[in-house]
Parts: C-alpha cells; sequence; structure tokens
C-alpha cells in the first residue's frame, strides 16, 4: 500500500508533463502539416554532388580503368 503514496502522485506528474508536451506541440505548429512529411521520402533526390557514393556515375567512374595511353 505504501507504494501507491509514491505511484498516484508520480502518475499525476507524468500526465501534466505530457499535456504541456501536448500543448506545447500544438502552439509550435507542429500538427499544421500532416501531408508532406509522409510524401518526402517518394520524391527524388536533387542532383548529387560529385564524389558522392550514392551517385551511380561516379561510383563507375571511380571502377573505370584509366584510357589506354597512345
Amino acid at each position: 500500500m505504501n507504494i501507491l503514496v509514491v505511484m498516484i502522485p508520480l502518475s499525476i506528474v507524468l500526465l501534466i508533463g505530457a499535456g504541456l508536451a501536448f500543448f506545447w506541440a500544438v502552439e509550435h505548429q507542429q500538427f499544421d502539416d500532416l501531408e508532406t512529411p509522409r510524401l518526402l521520402p517518394l520524391l527524388d533526390d536533387p542532383a548529387a554532388p560529385v564524389g558522392d557514393p550514392g551517385n551511380a556515375d561516379d561510383a563507375r567512374d571511380l571502377h573505370e580503368a584509366p584510357p589506354a595511353p597512345r
């Protein structure tokens, strides 16, 4: 029974903290745009910088043998 003396106030403090975090997020427009974040992974990347290992053209250029001297 003594644990209830700790657990009930602790749960009330956590509930108040969660409520404050929610209202802070609403106040700072965290829930205004719910469509764009889920679409961002589907968009194409802008032109990758030269030397980026994710760029297939640069990776192919690095593995090609240099041209033979004439």
